[in-house]
């Protein structure tokens, strides 16, 4: 027999047949019953829906008074603080649960309160299981669970709370737990050879935090598989000038090592920026005392070219010369 659970908004009341409220706490506060979504306006105020989203977030755990107290009001709680505290819970109630008094998904417990796990999917947690499946599993079957929990979390947690101190510390582990499933994606993604996908999650990551190293380095990997030595060296640029101005470092051996090979991937192209890489690479090996030798690199007709230092300082002026007479036409 279905359970029928009640949701009153402002404006309605509705029911649900499954016996559950459906909440979406990343991005702004949503419950869903049905066709019907109940907002953040319609909880019962501002106070009742931060009580809300804190046994939200610590979905199926007792919450104590006190604890709800600290955080509802942030060191400066009023005097009547646990009977104020108590009349919001009763509001939240006849808006979560009309008609059940305490015997609908908010349960008091000894000296607190929380919500009954059985009764509410959160979007939260379904990210987070998603993200535990994932990291037991292997790459093919990873990949399509994390880009269901990426999928999930486009938005920032609590995005309906954006004053209260312990709602963006809340969010900002969230926005950290969020870029290391992005991070974990876009590895698994160039394990199993696909680029662009490797890309595109990298870049995500970036959006956010332009300061994630590991990001910039699936990016370039990624740029490197896909055979665009040029864009890798760019991207590669981009994260050098932003680390240095943020953090005063450069990028980590990791990211160096993809430096070199993108360069000596560029020389082996037989044009005349791919000739200059090639040259400055020679020289390059002589200043690091590697010797006269010049590194070899085959064009596309297959002739094999080798540069002394003599012979790669010609090429290098006569490609400025090049440019220079371009740039003042």
């Amino acid at each position: 027999m279905d359970t029928l659970l009640g949701f009153r908004g402002d404006n309605h009341t509705v029911w649900e047949t499954d016996g559950k409220i459906h909440v979406q706490i990343l991005g702004t506060l949503k419950i869903r019953t049905g066709d019907v979504v109940l907002e953040a306006g319609e909880l019962g105020g501002p106070k009742a829906r931060q009580i809300l989203e804190i046994l939200l977030l610590q979905l199926g755990t007792p919450v104590s008074k006190s604890r709800l107290i600290d955080m509802l009001w942030e060191g400066s709680a009023p005097l009547a603080a646990v009977s104020t505290l108590e009349s919001y819970v009763s509001v939240l109630r006849r808006c979560l649960q009309p008609g059940r008094g305490k015997n609908g998904v908010l349960r008091t417990t000894t000296g607190g309160y929380m919500l009954d796990p059985e009764m509410v999917d959160l979007d939260l947690s379904r990210f987070d299981s998603l993200i535990l499946r994932a990291e037991g599993s292997e790459p093919k079957i990873a990949l399509p669970l994390l880009r269901q929990a990426l999928a999930l979390a486009t938005e920032p947690l609590l995005g309906s709370e954006l004053l209260p101190g312990w709602a963006d510390a809340e969010r900002c582990v969230h926005a950290a737990r969020v870029a290391s499933a992005g991070i974990l994606a876009a590895k698994l993604a160039l394990e199993l050879g696909m680029n662009l996908e490797a890309i595109r999650l990298s870049q995500e990551v970036l959006n956010r935090d332009t300061l994630n190293e590991a990001a910039w380095t699936c990016l370039v990997l990624g740029l490197e598989m896909g055979g665009n030595p040029l864009q890798g060296l760019q991207a590669l640029d981009d994260c050098r000038r932003v680390m240095d101005r943020e953090l005063g470092c450069s990028p980590g051996p990791v990211l160096q090592q993809a430096q070199e090979r993108l360069l000596r991937l560029t020389s082996a192209a037989d044009d005349d920026f791919g000739h200059v890489i090639g040259a400055l690479l020679s020289i390059q090996e002589v200043v690091a005392g590697q010797g006269n030798s010049a590194w070899q690199h085959a064009g596309t007709a297959g002739k094999v070219l080798g540069f002394s230092p003599q012979e790669a300082g010609s090429v290098i002026f006569g490609y400025l010369q090049r440019a220079l007479g371009a740039a003042s036409v």
